[in-house]
């Protein structure tokens, strides 16, 4: 996927056509919202290069969620730039553990009911593997929120909004000066398991609390209606407010 240039021009969307993860820049740094694959590390390169800027210009990952595809170069960001790793603290345990692609809650089904359905969906666990999703650097003693909070020692001072259910620590985080709501895997617009696309909560193949994750919507839904939405998966949303009327007309999977 090339670099996206979104509704603001400060804020980046990288990754390729299966993980998104994006930039925001600031006067006082550059955050980083999730941090894609392993093998994402020379395209985060290659974005800083061509904009003037270096690694150690990051000044903090935003973590939606502990899961491995959000994970690949938070670690090395922090080791090679020094910047803080920041997720809700319901995920620490999961970031900080020897793989955290092994640990962490179970999803509701089993990913190979999905499979059988649509074996093409195969093809997004080997993207995964092929790019080192599958055994993401450990970050131990990142910062941690519990409730929502503005992240005052961050860049831009974001929102930090949890929305339970995809993850039991999984967060929104809203640039309102940019008019952009970064939601994760708690509302996207690809689903790489059932191949569905459009605002929609992801199937419960990597859900944790399918009931959790419908209540959340309501959380999502009274954050602001104008935002543009940056999923963690699938192309952006044009606003928060339909995209949340839509995901809750379809459901979970």
């Amino acid at each position: 996927m090339a670099q996206t240039r979104l509704t603001s021009p400060a804020v980046h969307r990288l990754g390729d056509d299966m993980v998104n993860f994006c930039i925001v820049e600031e006067p006082e740094g550059l955050v980083l919202i999730d941090s894609g694959l392993p093998a994402h590390w020379g395209a985060l390169c290659d974005h800083l290069a061509g904009s003037g800027a270096v690694p150690a210009d990051i000044k903090a990952v935003l973590l939606t969620h502990a899961h491995p595809d959000h994970l690949g170069l938070a670690a090395r960001v922090r080791r090679e730039a020094g910047a803080a790793v920041w997720i809700h603290s319901a995920e620490a345990a999961t970031l900080a553990a020897a793989n955290p692609a092994r640990a962490g809650r179970s999803a509701e089904r089993s990913i190979a009911s999905y499979l059988l359905r649509r074996p093409a969906s195969m093809g997004l666990l080997l993207h995964l593997a092929r790019k080192g999703g599958f055994r993401p650097a450990p970050v131990s003693d990142p910062e941690v929120f519990e409730t929502p909070t503005t992240l005052t020692r961050v860049p831009g001072a974001p929102e930090a909004v949890p929305i339970p259910g995809h993850t039991p620590g999984s967060t929104a985080y809203v640039f309102r000066h940019h008019g952009v709501i970064f939601t994760g895997d708690a509302l996207v617009s690809y689903d790489g398991l059932t191949g569905l696309r459009g605002p929609r909560l992801v199937c419960r193949g990597f859900t944790h609390d399918g009931a959790s994750a419908l209540a959340s919507l309501d959380t999502l839904a009274g954050i602001g209606r104008d935002l543009t939405v940056l999923p963690g998966h699938g192309d952006p949303m044009a606003e928060l407010s339909s995209a949340v009327e839509e995901a809750r007309r379809v459901g979970i999977s």
